[in-house]
């Protein structure tokens, strides 16, 4: 086997700096429900959150295996093309969270691994079957599996806790979302920090350090293990403010439900080795536990936004991913500008997000902007007209009545004599 070259230590860089993101990126689907109906104050449920997805991380690597050895044909792949694939992936991280919209990690880094992958071998290097059963299936499926199995939770858990005490059965309901959603974290770690793992192999495969077919090796999944953690711990608070409070307002009975819906669903896609996206799954059980609840709504306009998000993950990923390779096929210099590129780019970002800071102290505030009814009707409603009154302020008048018609006058009585 061969040593280690400067461009696979890249990789390897790259890869856990991909972790990262996806942590922060994806702390909301463990906690962003939990946070929103005060079961847990914020940085509490992130340091939660952060050591469970260490812990789900060691719990197995199926996952990790579909990566690595069944999404492309690894014996054909570079490490310059994992490499720009994990390019694809940062960068759309990075900016669904500037705008705060919750998209899927796992596609971004799949996206980016596909579109770089046919710029380099050609599309016959992408297994079909394996991207359509265990990628595209799962991600139509999960979030309507869940948003429907949480919305009778939901339903349930109302009818179940009508006739008990009402602080009771809330402090009973918080419990068991801080269960439920630790029980999301681990599965998170169990999930995506393996996805880490699958393409970090992948690139010591492509780069003759590991043999074909090899499991992670054990610093391997640590060290992506730890890199989700720190990732988790420091939270991405704007994605938890719009999972919490931007697509519907939460009661712990229907955090509840939701979180145990998405984790059963998790769980269970993890142990199957379908490369699943958490995001998806919490995102489809908030929103079904919106719909469980008598008088819930769900703000369709923040939704809407979210899944054009997902359905962009996978194509812009691929597009970014597929030029990153193109110049790194140039050689040194073309992977060095590639590299300086990904550098400028996040570190841009990062000061664009300054302006508007979202932090554990404000993530519980949010506005929702207007429907497009809404706007429409306030657009062609004229205001009442208003003039200045004596004391300064504005006062409104009203629209004059129409005036009533004259009546014919009388003659006038003749004057009165003298």
């Amino acid at each position: 086997m061969e040593s280690f070259s400067l461009i696979l230590a890249i990789v390897v860089v790259t890869a856990l700096a991909f972790d990262f993101t996806n942590g922060f990126h994806d702390t909301a689907n463990a906690m962003a429900t939990t946070i929103s109906t005060g079961a847990l104050k914020p940085k509490v449920a992130v340091a939660m959150s952060a050591v469970l997805n260490l812990v789900g991380a060691f719990l197995s690597v199926e996952v990790a295996n579909t990566i690595s050895k069944g999404l492309v044909d690894e014996t054909g792949i570079r490490p310059e093309v994992i490499f720009a694939a994990l390019v694809g992936a940062i960068l759309w991280n990075l900016l669904t969270w500037l705008v705060g919209l919750p998209s899927s990690s796992s596609h971004a880094l799949m996206g980016g691994l596909i579109g770089a992958t046919i710029a380099s071998a050609g599309t016959g290097a992408v297994h079909g079957d394996v991207l359509v059963t265990k990628v595209l299936l799962p991600a139509v499926a999960a979030p309507i599996v869940a948003g429907v199995a949480a919305m009778f939770a939901t339903r349930l858990s109302y009818t179940l806790g009508r006739k008990a005490d009402g602080k009771a059965a809330e402090k009973g309901y918080r419990v068991g979302q801080i269960a439920s959603a630790g029980l999301v974290s681990l599965a998170h770690g169990t999930n995506d920090a393996q996805k880490t793992m699958g393409i970090i192999t992948l690139a010591l495969v492509a780069g003759g350090v590991v043999a074909p077919d090899s499991d992670p090796p054990t610093w391997v999944i640590l060290s992506a293990g730890l890199a989700i953690a720190l990732g988790t711990y420091l939270g991405g608070w704007r994605i938890i403010r719009t999972m919490g409070k931007g697509l519907t307002d939460l009661q712990p009975q229907q955090g509840f439900a939701a979180q145990t819906s998405a984790a059963t669903v998790i769980l269970a896609s993890s142990h199957l080795g379908f490369s699943l996206s958490t995001t998806h799954s919490v995102s489809g059980s908030v929103m079904g536990a919106g719909l469980g609840r008598k008088g819930g709504v769900v703000r369709w306009s923040t939704a809407t936004r979210m899944f054009v998000a997902w359905g962009l993950t996978l194509p812009a990923a691929a597009l970014v991913g597929a030029l990153a390779e193109y110049v790194t096929g140039f050689g040194d210099w073309g992977t060095a500008v590639v590299a300086v590129f990904l550098v400028a780019s996040s570190a841009a970002i990062w000061k664009v997000s300054r302006r508007e800071v979202v932090d554990h102290s404000n993530v519980n505030e949010v506005e929702e902007p207007p429907g497009v009814v809404t706007t429409a009707i306030a657009v062609v409603t004229p205001p009442p007209a208003s003039v200045p009154a004596a004391d300064g302020l504005s006062a409104t008048i009203a629209a004059p009545a129409p005036a009533p018609v004259a009546a014919t006058p009388e003659p006038a009585a003749p004057p009165a004599a003298v």
